[in-house]
């Protein structure tokens, strides 16, 4: 068991090579030197602490419209907290890989789950360049007893940590709806109780230019709401056929525009395409809140994004049928589901 997950997590085996290994290496087309990465552009900074709520709310449309994405600053998490977030993520990717292990496998259900490279991985010809931890995070608790119990705090910091991230992705959704013209608290119910916090490890790769640590992919989410490790800029947004880097920023988050409110929305808010390259100087850890709906709710269109002018572009679907196809077929089902006319 202990030999398999180390030649398995690539946190364990990262050091042991000069070159990346063949199961790792992209082919040409997928490759970072692919697209060129446009020079001095960036996607919107939102400043959710300013006084004129309706600036606020159409500088958070237009980014979503536009882009897919934007960063948050004066958002009202904690500094200190985000600090500690970070910390005991790092610290538990610093354990042995046998304790991780043990620590994410309490569950038979699968709900606290670590993995290599993708969680549909047995789908990938090519693996990717990252260890991720995976668990669900519902504000009612359940699943905290599978959560890892080492590092010490773990529960109390991810706990406090993912109760603000709700608090925030609410924020963020309210003035969306608003923007959408949708009923006051729209998201407030089944759309968003589902949320899943996935934190992942980058190691350092002996050859950036051939391999991804995350391909080029939309999220399956509502929105993600992303905490970046600092001064390492490897999030990159693809925008009218160019990629433009995320550059991180102290204490912000990144926010993008998830499929499921690209649904929502009938297309007028777009889920963008964004990938994750390596580096070969330092890790890389990344906390990413995913706000999810429960498996019955019903995915489609809002009536208000209905009219005479725009007739639904994606038939409704359950988030448990959605899902399932996201994750059997992969990018096709995402190509369909973008050309479904009802």
């Amino acid at each position: 068991m202990q030999k398999n997950m180390d030649q398995i997590l690539v946190s364990s085996w990262f050091n042991l090579h000069s070159s990346v290994p063949l199961s790792y290496v992209q082919p040409p087309e997928s490759r970072p030197g692919e697209l060129a990465v446009a020079a001095g552009k960036s996607i919107p900074v939102i400043d959710l602490g300013g006084h004129d709520r309706a600036e606020t709310l159409q500088k958070v449309l237009k980014a979503s419209e536009e882009y897919g994405f934007f960063q948050v600053i004066n958002h009202g998490v904690s500094a200190d907290l985000i600090e500690d977030t970070l910390s005991i993520f790092k610290e538990f990717y610093a354990m042995p890989a046998k304790e991780k292990m043990s620590e994410c496998s309490k569950d038979p259900n699968g709900s606290c789950k670590l993995y290599t490279s993708r969680e549909i991985n047995s789908k990938d010809e090519v693996q990717y360049w990252r260890d991720t931890l995976r668990h669900a995070c519902p504000p009612s608790g359940e699943y905290m007893e599978y959560w890892p119990q080492k590092p010490a705090r773990y529960r109390e910091v991810v706990g406090e940590y993912t109760q603000e991230l709700r608090r925030l992705g609410l924020k963020i959704l309210e003035l969306i709806c608003e923007g959408l013209g949708l009923a006051p608290g729209y998201f407030n119910g089944a759309l968003t109780e589902n949320p899943t916090v996935l934190a992942h490890h980058y190691p350092p790769c002996p050859e950036p230019s051939l391999t991804l640590g995350s391909p080029k992919h939309r999220d399956p989410t509502v929105i993600t709401i992303l905490l970046q490790d600092k001064e390492i800029n490897a999030l990159q947004v693809l925008r009218d056929g160019e990629w433009i880097g995320v550059e991180p920023i102290p204490n912000a988050f990144v926010v993008n525009i998830g499929l499921l409110l690209q649904i929502i929305s009938n297309g007028k808010l777009v889920g963008a395409e964004h990938r994750v390259v390596t580096n070969s100087r330092a890790a890389r850890t990344t906390v990413a809140y995913f706000i999810n709906p429960s498996n019955e709710t019903i995915i489609e269109p809002a009536k208000t994004s209905i009219n005479s002018s725009s007739s639904p572009k994606y038939k409704s679907i359950s988030f448990e049928e959605f899902r399932r196809n996201f994750f059997t077929r992969g990018t096709d089902y995402v190509e369909e589901l973008m050309n479904v006319i009802v």
